[in-house]
Parts: structure tokens; sequence; C-alpha cells
């Protein structure tokens, strides 16, 4: 009589399970929502840059002016791109602005060095005192 009544129930409902799962996929959702803005914390660069290596290390200086050079030829001043003859306009306004500040240029690896030598010559024509260029350290 057991066996009958069991199987005029039928299979359990598929809504119960569904209820033990949605707490479940609430905790992911929010985990996957607070990942999402917390991995936002610093802005990206506006080129993508891989930088040479450098077997020593320097200090970095707050809130320098960055300059950036692509391997494929495109440049850019702080968080936007620029183009070569806006370079000198834009440094010069920054610079008007904070005097005492450093500029770090940031070069790929496979810009040629003498695109490298010819940017800083910009810099110093500008009236900028203070250069860097930003490497990574050499992997032993």
């Amino acid at each position: 009589m057991e066996n009958r009544l069991n199987s005029l129930a039928g299979p359990p409902r598929r809504g119960e399970n569904d209820d033990r799962v949605l707490p479940l996929i609430n905790v992911v959702f929010l985990l996957l929502v607070f990942f999402m803005l917390a991995g936002r914390l610093s802005s990206s660069d506006p080129i993508v840059v891989e930088p040479p290596e450098s077997a020593s290390e320097g200090p970095v200086a707050d809130e320098p002016i960055i300059v950036y050079l692509a391997a494929d030829g495109r440049m850019a001043l702080g968080d936007g791109p620029v183009a070569r003859d806006r370079l000198a306009a834009g440094l010069r306004e920054q610079i008007h602005a904070a005097p005492d500040a450093r500029v770090q240029v940031k070069a790929d690896a496979r810009v040629e060095a003498m695109r490298v030598v010819e940017i800083m010559g910009l810099l110093r024509d500008t009236g900028v005192k203070k250069v860097s260029l930003l490497t990574v350290r050499e992997k032993y």
C-alpha cells in the first residue's frame, strides 16, 4: 500500500531543489559584483606598453607626468593619447602647472632607442629638468 501511495504522489517537485540553490546563486552573484567593482582600483595606461628590463632600481616620484611610447608609434601624455606635434605644448602646460614635476618616459621595449632619445631631447627643449625612463627589473 505504501508503494502505491508513493507512486501516486509522483516524482518530487522541481521547485523544492531550486529553493535550496537560490541563496547560493545570490551569494555568487554578489561576490561577482564585488570583485568587478573592487578589481578596478587603479586606472589602466592609455596605451599598452611593455617596458624594457633594467638591472637597477630607483625611487618613483609622487604624481609624475608620464609620456607613453608604444611600439607602433602611438604616444600618450598622462591619461590621453597625443600627437607628436602636440606633445611639446601639452608638456609645457603641465610643467607650467607644476614646475618641479618629474617626467617619466614609459616606452615599449620594442621602440627604437633613437626614437626614445629624440623624445628625451624634446622634453629637454620644453624645459623639463627631471626625466626618468621607466623599466622593469631584469629576470635572473
